[in-house]
């Protein structure tokens, strides 16, 4: 935004609105690039009011929001040190442009809440678009915006810190950075009430034999060939609605390295975060503590196991589906989950 706005200035002969032009389109691109990048690695949050939101709906934890928040705030300081060394300017002065007044600080917060009503709406249908609905976005915000759509308190840091086309005076940013993160919030709760997800994120269930109270824990095993799917998202629907005295495990006969990227996308977006669950293999142990099988559907390669009570669901395998797919898997067997629930198991249900 820096480097783009500087070289703007100075090529445009005084036409502030050409400049304003160079900014918006390198800043644009350049969102689309590191997105794309950065996403697989982190998510791309390179806004500690995404992140804080992101928070709020349990796609992160709070302590890792913390961490994150340092990292944006010093890249965006790190950010506006490189831009200044790169066009031979001081390493840091501080912005003389002035932003003040009601206009530009709601601007802001309108800013924000778009971004955040983007980020959260697309997210929700078509999660691979994200990169360039944000930029785009942003790209527009920059000119039906009084502020040019600041819309990252990281980004109004590093900006306070540069006397230059893009800058914002010290004394003008906390009130720009207060309604950032209004805005965000804001977005948030009305997406949380537009668009009702499923529960939030399935405690850890540990691998007990009994509750705390002592009492025997009754076990049900989510059982499917390689454990990287439909298992997986089971087993967390049922922890998430089983009361202490009950517990699921999923397992496999022929267990893959990881969970499928596309099964765990499509519970990250109803915030269950399934990157650290490992399949494991279905062995004579857990199969003798466990009360009920649950089998996937997966014909002559379900397991069996003698003895055992054995319920079957024909539920597809999510494996290489679309994304639209993998969401209509995810919902069928969340509605599973609760009928088992309330049918088989009415002692072990909290909130079915």
């Amino acid at each position: 935004m820096i480097g783009s706005g500087i070289m703007g200035e100075r090529l445009a002969g005084g036409n502030v609105a050409i400049a304003l032009l160079a900014n918006t389109i390198a800043t644009g691109a350049a969102l689309v690039a590191l997105i794309l990048t950065f996403g697989p690695i982190s998510g791309a949050h390179f806004n500690p009011a995404v992140t804080l939101c992101d928070a709020m709906e349990r796609g992160v934890a709070w302590r890792d929001a913390g961490v994150y928040a340092v990292a944006q705030t010093a890249g965006g300081i790190t950010g506006a040190a490189v831009a200044h060394l790169m066009f031979g300017l001081p390493l840091f002065f501080f912005s003389q442009h002035v932003r003040h007044g009601g206009a530009q600080v709601f601007s802001e917060c309108i800013a924000t809440f778009g971004l955040m009503a983007v980020i959260w709406g697309v997210s929700k249908s078509r999660s691979g678009a994200v990169p360039f609905a944000v930029a785009a976005y942003i790209m527009a915000a920059y000119w039906f915006t009084a502020s040019t759509s600041f819309a990252n308190p990281a980004v109004t840091i590093g900006r306070m810190l540069s006397d230059t086309f893009a800058g914002i005076r010290p004394a003008d940013a906390p009130l720009f950075i207060a309604a950032q993160f209004g805005g965000a919030i804001s977005a948030t709760l009305l997406f949380r009430w537009l668009v009702p997800i499923l529960p939030k994120v399935a405690p850890k269930v540990l691998l007990q034999l009994s509750s705390p109270d002592g009492t025997p824990m009754k076990t049900f095993i989510f059982a499917c060939v390689h454990n990287a799917g439909r298992s997986q998202m089971a087993a967390a629907f049922f922890n998430l609605y089983a009361e202490p005295g009950c517990r699921a495990i999923s397992a496999g006969t022929e267990p893959t390295e990881r969970v499928h990227p596309e099964v765990a996308a499509a519970m990250r977006e109803i915030g269950i975060d399934l990157s650290a669950a490992k399949p494991q293999k279905l062995t004579d142990e857990l199969a003798r503590g466990a009360d009920v099988l649950v089998t996937m559907g997966c014909g002559e390669h379900c397991p069996y196991v003698p003895g055992l009570r054995v319920v079957d669901w024909q539920i597809p395998d999510p494996k290489g589906q679309p994304v639209e797919r993998v969401r209509e898997i995810r919902d069928r067997i969340h509605e599973q989950v609760k009928g088992l629930l309330r049918e088989q198991c009415a002692e072990c249900c909290a909130s079915c």
